[in-house]
Formats: structure tokens, sequence, C-alpha cells
């Protein structure tokens, strides 16, 4: 079946000649910066080659958490909570956000010791982060069967909805002036003397002194026609939804499975761990690179080969602003979910929470999720292309994220003090040396 359907935005419907910035990509990323420029006075287009938050921006887990992040990524986490709070008012919009909490489960004392070294990254910040057993953990997931041991408790992380959020905030970007087309590629940069001057669309030229390239999975292959190359790759995670049923209220990780609830009172349901990855053409070119994420992640990556090694051999890597591009050849990315990884989750849900038992799934999908080799974001200008910003590979944390990165990027763009320090996030970390590799805080 198709993926979600986000909350439809329509498109304004003439192509402006000049803005100060132009965005490129429509999801949560996209939508968060266009707002954060607008607010400040900017005049911003974002163009998106679909619809706005049609891949993964509608297509994840819906989790807003701190829990469990690459320390490199908390103070950014902790701005973004604090936006996620007051996001609805200040979009004039629902997002969905709740903050129920999280709770990630261990069973055993490794996984046990894994979550207690975690947790000395947020001492001190005032979350309310703690470990739970026994009648604590009854009482925040009642009845569960999961056989846990006991799990790290996040009072302040949350859930929202991902077909509400993105939308949301791009509509609340065009109420402070930017203009949203959809359905309108972004086919390549104008640049003079290698400085960007504007950008080519399939419907026309537009003339920008900035661009903010938030493509998701799309990132890489706009960026390399640009003449610009980072390391990135494309992670297939499957997602189901259930019809409403009375359960817990807090969200739960666990290695079998994990779970939210829903605004419409049924749960998101995924594997706790198991992620698909398709062999392509840049497995290969990439493959040295992303070596230690592998070597650190392989339990939970299933390799495999499909079609996608044909499709992605067949696209264009390099394209002239005349030329049809892959961009409009494929408006959404709308993957096959794991029939495996949907059977395996959902037997694990109903045997670690009875009351799932009298649900069924309505609905189930995948997205692709775009990785880098040390699994945490760009988010930074490029050196030797002034005016192009890149905010991408996000690697399964850019829901929550997302309003938070909005506005770094738009510090960087609007040359304002970063909210956060950016340099963990700098694209030259890929070529200045620096020791590249997953940290999972423990």
């Amino acid at each position: 079946m198709p993926g979600p359907k986000p909350n439809a935005v329509e498109p304004d419907l003439k192509l402006p000649k000049a803005v100060d910035v132009v965005v490129i990509g429509g999801g949560i990323i996209g939508a968060s910066t266009a707002l954060e420029l607008s607010e400040r006075g900017m005049s911003v287009l974002l163009c998106e080659k679909g619809q706005i938050a049609s891949e993964q921006s509608s297509r994840n887990w819906g989790w807003v958490r701190l829990g469990m992040r690459d320390p490199r990524e908390i103070p950014l986490m902790q701005e973004s909570q604090r936006i996620w709070a007051q996001l609805d008012q200040r979009t004039g919009r629902k997002t969905g956000f709740t903050q129920a909490g999280i709770l990630f489960g261990a069973s055993g004392k490794r996984e046990q010791s894994n979550l207690e070294r975690w947790l000395r990254h947020v001492e001190g910040l005032n979350t309310g982060a703690r470990m739970v057993s026994g009648a604590l953990l009854a009482e925040l997931m009642p009845d569960h069967q999961t056989g846990l041991d006991c799990a790290l408790f996040m009072p302040q992380d949350g859930r929202a909805e991902p077909q509400w959020a993105a939308p949301a905030i791009a509509e609340a970007a065009r109420d402070r002036g930017a203009l949203l087309m959809t359905n309108c590629a972004v086919r390549c940069l104008d640049t003079e003397a290698d400085r960007v001057v504007g950008v080519f669309t399939e419907r026309g030229r537009v003339a920008c002194g900035n661009v903010v390239l938030a493509g998701g999975a799309w990132s890489r292959l706009f960026a390399g026609n640009a003449g610009v190359d980072f390391p990135q790759l494309k992670v297939l995670n499957t997602v189901f939804r259930t019809s409403p049923v009375s359960g817990p209220e807090a969200a739960l990780w666990s290695d079998d499975f994990a779970i939210r609830k829903r605004d419409d009172g049924g749960y998101t349901i995924a594997s706790g761990h198991e992620n698909t990855v398709d062999i392509v053409p840049d497995s290969l070119r990439l493959a040295w690179q992303f070596l230690p994420a592998f070597r650190q992640e392989w339990r939970s990556l299933r390799f495999r080969v499909s079609k996608r090694w044909a499709e992605e051999a067949r696209q264009d890597r390099r394209w002239l602003p005349t030329d049809v591009t892959p961009f409009e050849l494929c408006r959404t990315l709308d993957p096959e979910p794991s029939r495996r990884v949907l059977r395996r989750a959902w037997k694990s849900a109903i045997s670690g929470i009875p009351a799932l038992k009298q649900a069924e799934i309505v609905q189930s999908w995948a997205g692709m999720i775009d990785v880098t080799p040390d699994a945490i974001p760009i988010i930074s200008h490029v050196d030797h292309r002034p005016g192009l910003f890149i905010a991408t590979g996000f690697s399964g944390h850019g829901f929550g994220i997302g309003p938070g990165a909005g506005r770094l990027m738009a510090d960087l763009v609007s040359g304002n003090v970063p909210c956060v320090n950016p340099a963990v996030f700098r694209l030259s970390r890929f070529a200045d040396g620096s020791k590249i590799r997953p940290d999972p805080g423990y």
C-alpha cells in the first residue's frame, strides 16, 4: 500500500524572479529552515520536487527524543525540544506534539550498563532522565510482557505526527512571506566564479545569493552534479500502524520492537533494530568510508541485492539546466516495506504488549533514511561553493531534531550567532582527517 499521506499544502503558483534564499527540499528540515529565515525578514522560496513531507518526513516513527542520541547531537536536540514545546502556538496548527516520555529498555546486565553509561551525558541538564525497573516500569508500561529488566526513562521526550508537522511548519513559513512551490524540482545551481547566484528549476531560473540543500536521500546526487562530494547512503526502514486500541502513553524502544501512541488512538510500530540496506553503486564507491559504521552496526543491518542497483546505476549523475533530471523522474521515493521485518516486529509487539491483540495492522510503509558514516548530520556551509549550505544525512534522527536543525541552518545562512556550536556538523570533517565513526554514547 502507499506510504502515509501528509496534510496537503497548496502550492504558490508564480515562480519569483529573485529571492534571498532558495531552500531545496520540503521535508521537516527544509520547512523549518524556511520558517526560521522568513521570521528574520529574508525572502525565501522553498522548492519541493514532489509534495511537502511526502518522503521520510512523513514516514518516520514520530519520535521527538533526546534519549540515546549521539552525544554530539545533545545540545541541538535540547534546542529542538524547546522549539517543539511552542510549535503548535507558533505555527497556529497542530503538530501532534505530546511530551509523554520514552522508555529505552534493557534485557541483561550488558544492555543495562550501556544505558547507565549513556545517562552520564545528560547529568546536570535537568532532563529528569532516570533508570526504572519493577513497579515503576510496570506503571509506565502497564501489563507489558517484554522481558525487560529495566529501562532508561526520558520524561521530557515525546512524540508528534509526521503527517502533520512538516506541512504545519511549511504553511507557517508562508504566513511569514515564504513561497512554497511543489512539483517543482531544482535542477542545478547557477554560479559565477564558483559563487551561487541562482538556481535553475524545471519552471525557470530564480536569482538568489544563498541556497540550502535539504534534499534528504537525494542530497548527494544533487550536490554531486554541483561539484560537491560527500559520503551519504540510504537505509530502508519498515514501519506500520494499527487500529485504535487501549495501551501505554509512553513510547518504548526495545531490541525487538519500538512503539509509540498515535493521535488517532492507534500505534506506530517498527523493529527496534533491523534496517535494510540495498547494495547500490554508491555502496561500493563509499564502502571504505562507511566501514567503521558497518562494523559497529552489522547486527542491525540486512544487506540485499535488489532492483535498486539497476535503478541507481541508470540514474544520470551529471546534467544541464535544460535536462530532465532524476528528481523529475521520481517525484516520491515510495519503497516497498520489508514483509519479513513487519511480521517479526508485529509478533514481538503483540507478545510484549498483549493489549495489541485487540488491534489490527491498517497500513504499512517504508522510507529511505539518509545516513552518513558517523551517523550525525551535515549542517554546514560549503567552503568551495560560497552561498551553498547543506543540511542532510540525519541518519534516522531527523524528525525530532528537525526544528533545531532548521534554526541552526538559518543562523549559518543569516550570519547570526549559532544556537549551538556547529563545528561537529561541518561538511569538511570528511576531508580534514577527523576520526569518522558513530558514537552511541557508551
